[in-house]
């Protein structure tokens, strides 16, 4: 007993000394320290102090507080050491009656400070050895403890945390600790923004869930050199807040619901109706659809051959009736789904699909669906008349209509094509697909421009019906000629880089959304009736890109629509990315493709990245120091003045090269604005040229005031004078081009 006291007493009188305890201190932080490590940590002379640190390093040592390491010849701390060096912290705040610390949680709670706490978090988050998250957190105490606060928050603990893993070179932890959210400045301006452009609370609630995702999949989900890619703008991730939930866009079928109705025993959407009896319930079914999609994609939704499907619904009804129930029908479809939905409007029953059989009324097979022609026809004239008699333009739904060669043969075919042609010029919201080349025959359009073709498994149910967008990754096509000091090899070696990066984002994405859905949180596509509704295996996977005029002008000098050897660059760069894409998708047996699709966002973000980067003595952009953007959607940039012809001829060059997706996108001028002079466009696209998916902007406003629809572009209504009450609905295009 006598021996145990006496220890004791010799121990305390080891720690005693302030340099001792501070050694010790060191040792639980830092671990093993050599002779020099230790005398550089406490700042002391190896001239000047050597004889006094080398008495009071004998000390620990005699009283076994330390020990030496002989393999790595340093020193470490040992158990007794340890417990001394917890004692000790424990008698001081005791001693000095230390003011406890509170903390704001995440609960909304206020709770003493505990630094266990903050080990438990490294190890459970970050997966940090339990030694080492004693340390840190005993180190964060001491710092927190040194700011007078007057209570602490869970985030500003993190903060101080991150901070002491990057002194100590521990990215890989601080990496997996971050905290996701957005700073209080951010989130204001959301809500300012949102409040200034008139939109809804949802808007404000959704654009800060996006972010945090976003940030998430950024910081956890995707290999570092991807996500780098995208923060720097080498690439564009579409969707980034949707990319680890859902897909972007889906092609329906209706015959699928048509024949058995629509059954989910989901407990957060419950849904179960017969098939349709009639016209009325077919429609409100087809509102249920695409309620139930909207929930699980974070782009468009296309119905394609809607006036087909719905073909044997109406007959022996009148017109009238049929347009009262259309009317009702895009009613709760603009209130239902608020993204883009697409009715596919074929005049003629495409003969691949003529001779399939029909679903009729109650599921009932009515024949095949050439025997319902005349009623094909009735739907899109009924179709043309409510949009044409609305007072507002109707943008969602919007139709695509498919221009065939028989399509231009037979006179009640081409009247419904004119009557296309004066709602485009009329109200917009028109998009064609010129189906007349051989390649195009079964090819389906989303209005985003994506191209769904029977190249796939060679079947075009399977290839164009139930089936997608997984989504899109944008290459930043002038930031490798700026990495690249202006040598090609340098260009196409960056090119590939970068392309690589996007193929294998998108990988990630496909197999990612495979996950969701096994896992249920995709109820509406995984639902099965021998095969599961959705055909996630042929869903797009697209490479597209911007900048492609500003990055030929770059290299050769000149730009794509005056220069032949531009576009033989051009149409390289194409065949290039083409190649990279075939290989790997059958490397992968995936599909994807090379895509020349809007996305204004991704123009404007990889432009102005660059603009901060490399100054606009390097950057070639359109627009100004406000407002930079590169060339998308298209081959020829904003300021390019070209015949039409010409340009019709170079877009339909780059389309062929482009079988994940285009869209040509022609702004009108004058006094052609009217549906003979469009028309008269659209033949000659079909005759001529081989764009695939074109519209036009016709320079459509409303004013909500009048309730009026006018042409042009004005900035104030020219009947009451009003400037607030008016909205231009026509998108924002890249081209102007005289037709």
């Amino acid at each position: 007993m006598p021996r145990r006291k006496n220890l004791g007493v010799r121990v305390l009188k080891a720690v005693s000394s302030p340099l001792r305890l501070k050694m010790l201190t060191l040792f639980l932080e830092r671990g093993p320290l050599s002779y020099t490590e230790i005398m550089n940590l406490l700042r002391l002379s190896p001239v000047r102090d050597a004889g006094r640190f080398a008495y009071h390093l004998k000390q620990l040592l005699k009283i076994d507080l330390i020990e030496p390491d002989v393999e790595t010849r340093k020193y470490r701390l040992t158990e007794l050491g340890r417990k001394i060096v917890d004692f000790t912290d424990e008698l001081e705040e005791a001693a000095y009656d230390k003011r406890k610390m509170l903390v704001r949680t995440s609960r909304l709670a206020m709770e003493d400070f505990d630094r266990n706490k903050i080990a438990e978090s490294l190890i459970k988050e970050a997966e940090v050895p339990a030694d080492l998250a004693q340390k840190i957190a005993r180190e964060t105490e001491k710092r927190l403890q040194e700011i007078k606060a007057k209570y602490l928050t869970a985030p500003l603990i993190r903060e101080f945390v991150n901070a002491i893993l990057v002194e100590r070179g521990l990215e890989e932890y601080r990496h997996k600790l971050t905290r996701l959210g957005l700073p209080v400045y951010d989130v204001t301006k959301i809500i300012n923004e949102a409040s200034s452009a008139g939109l809804d609370i949802e808007t404000v609630h959704k654009a800060a869930g996006n972010a945090v995702i976003g940030e998430y999949t950024l910081l956890s989900i995707l290999p570092r050199d991807v996500a780098d890619a995208h923060i720097s703008g080498a690439l564009h991730l579409n969707n980034l807040g949707y990319w680890i939930l859902m897909p972007n866009e889906f092609l329906h079928d209706l015959r699928f619901f048509m024949k058995a109705g629509v059954k989910l025993e989901e407990p957060s959407m419950p849904l179960s109706s017969p098939p349709p009896k009639n016209l009325r319930s077919a429609l409100s079914m087809t509102v249920d659809i695409l309620r139930l999609a909207f929930s699980e994609l974070s782009g468009g939704q296309t119905i394609d051959f809607f006036n087909v499907f719905f073909a044997p619904f109406v007959r022996g009804l009148k017109l009238d009736e049929v347009k009262e129930q259309l009317r009702l029908f895009m009613v709760e479809v603009n209130h239902t789904a608020p993204t883009d939905v697409c009715l596919g409007v074929e005049p003629a029953i495409p003969h691949f699909l003529a001779e399939s059989q029909a679903v009729g009324k109650n599921g009932e097979a009515l024949g095949v669906y050439s025997d319902f022609a005349e009623e094909s026809r009735l739907v899109a004239s009924a179709l043309l008349e409510v949009m044409l008699e609305e007072s507002k333009p109707v943008l969602n739904p919007r139709l695509i209509f498919k221009v065939r060669p028989e399509v231009l043969q037979e006179d009640d075919c081409e009247r419904l094509l004119h009557e296309a042609h004066r709602l485009m010029a009329e109200r917009g919201g028109v998009f064609f697909a010129n189906l007349s080349p051989s390649s195009e025959v079964f090819a389906s359009y989303t209005a985003a421009g994506s191209r769904f073709a029977d190249d796939w498994k060679g079947d075009w149910e399977l290839d164009t019906m139930r089936t997608g967008s997984i989504d899109s990754v944008i290459l930043n096509v002038p930031r490798a000629v700026y990495e690249s000091d202006g040598k090609e090899s340098a260009f196409f070696e960056n090119l590939y880089d970068v392309a690589e990066k996007a193929l294998r984002a998108l990988e990630m994405k496909y197999l990612i959304i495979g996950r969701r859905v096994k896992e249920g949180l995709l109820p509406f596509f995984a639902q099965e009736r021998g095969d599961p509704y959705c055909r996630l295996e042929g869903a797009l996977r697209q490479i597209n890109l911007v900048g492609l005029n500003e990055a030929v002008e770059l290299l050769g000098g000149k730009d794509i629509c005056k220069d032949k050897e531009a576009i033989s660059l051009a149409e390289e760069i194409f065949e290039y990315l083409s190649k990279i894409v075939r290989e790997y998708a059958g490397r992968y047996d995936a599909r994807y493709a090379l895509s020349l699709t809007p996305n204004l966002e991704a123009s404007e973000r990889l432009a102005s990245l660059d603009v901060e980067r490399y100054g606009w003595g390097v950057v070639k952009a359109q627009g100004d120091k406000n407002r930079s953007f590169y060339t998308n959607a298209t081959v020829i940039p904003n300021a390019g003045e070209i015949p039409l012809d010409d340009y019709l001829s170079l877009e339909g060059k780059f389309h062929r090269l482009t079988p994940g997706g285009h869209l040509a996108m022609l702004p009108v001028k004058g006094a052609k604005a009217d549906p003979e002079g469009l028309l008269s466009t659209t033949k000659k696209i079909v005759d001529m040229h081989s764009v695939g998916f074109y519209t036009y902007n016709v320079g459509i406003i409303y004013c909500s005031n009048c309730q009026k629809t006018f042409r042009g572009n004005m900035v104030k209504c020219p009947v009451c004078g009003s400037v607030n009450t008016v909205a231009r609905l026509s998108p924002r295009f890249t081209q102007a081009v005289d037709i």
